[in-house]
């Protein structure tokens, strides 16, 4: 049997957690397969696409990529062309299909956490990950507001309008970020701000995370933020990003494979990539 072969591509991309985790869901679906890291500066990937990612299975696609790699895919699914935005590519009978599976992560992460996208629902920030937030939680029929630095209120502005242009009469809004007040019951931080090596910073005053039911932090380095350890210690469900990043692993193994998981299983790769990370 012919081993299967398998990338992500980035850069750079010496950092990503990708080979740990897709190895490992690999392993447990029983498929023979090859994980590598292919770093592709952006000049180089109209190259390394007819010399090596169409030679592979399928690969995955990190910064800067996500958008470049579209022209080359002979087709992406309906929520990739939504998104305008590929990070898994699947190649099968010499077609080449593109998706993303960065919401349905998302959306799983939240449901094995129990956190809903229900009633109010704030994102702090309004990058490129607060905006598949923000259409998930849309469509689910969340009341949405966006908190930012006064300094993204351009930016917020033209990610409104653009959902406002997509959606049905979407309920979306935006605030500063240092007047956000209010009972809120899904806080998700989509800014860097806690992140490693500065994990003694947090991007919400304590006072507006007391009033917070839910918190989910993108972040997954820290494994647990300031942000989750103090929402935790006030009572709140709060959950960090490792789920997200291995769930939408999860799900791009599902488009090259169709492999199923058993949800014990994922719970403990979570587990065991968080302690890969603190290793690192």
């Amino acid at each position: 049997m012919n081993i299967k072969k398998y990338a992500v591509i980035g850069h750079p991309i010496g950092h990503t957690m990708s080979p740990f985790i897709h190895k490992r869901l690999f392993e447990l679906s029983g498929v023979d397969a090859e994980y590598g890291v292919i770093d592709i500066p952006p000049e180089r990937l109209g190259y390394e696409y007819e010399s090596t990612l169409k030679n592979l299975d399928g690969y995955n696609i990190t910064i800067p990529h996500k958008q470049a790699v579209i022209p080359f895919l002979d087709r992406i699914d309906d929520k990739a062309a939504m998104y305008g935005s590929v990070n898994t590519v699947r190649n099968r009978d010499g077609i080449s299909k593109g998706f993303t599976t960065d919401p349905d992560g998302f959306l799983k992460a939240l449901e094995y956490a129990k956190i809903p996208l229900s009633d109010r629902v704030v994102i702090l920030g309004c990058g490129g990950v607060a905006r598949t937030m923000a259409y998930e939680a849309l469509l689910r029929g969340a009341s949405l507001e966006f908190a930012v630095r006064e300094k993204s209120a351009d930016k917020v502005k033209k990610l409104i309008d653009e959902i406002k242009s997509t959606l049905d009469n979407p309920d979306v809004s935006y605030c500063d970020i240092k007047t956000l007040d209010g009972d809120i019951k899904t806080l998700i931080n989509a800014t860097p701000v806690g992140m490693s090596p500065n994990t003694d910073a947090q991007p919400v005053s304590d006072s507006v995370l007391k009033k917070c039911e839910n918190v989910y932090d993108a972040i997954y380095n820290p494994l647990d933020t300031l942000l989750v350890r103090k929402a935790k210690a006030n009572g709140s469900n709060a959950e960090g990003g490792m789920s997200m990043l291995v769930w939408q692993a999860v799900v791009a193994h599902g488009h090259w494979d169709d492999s199923v998981y058993d949800v014990d299983d994922i719970e403990k790769l979570c587990a065991d990539a968080a302690k890969e990370l603190e290793n690192r």
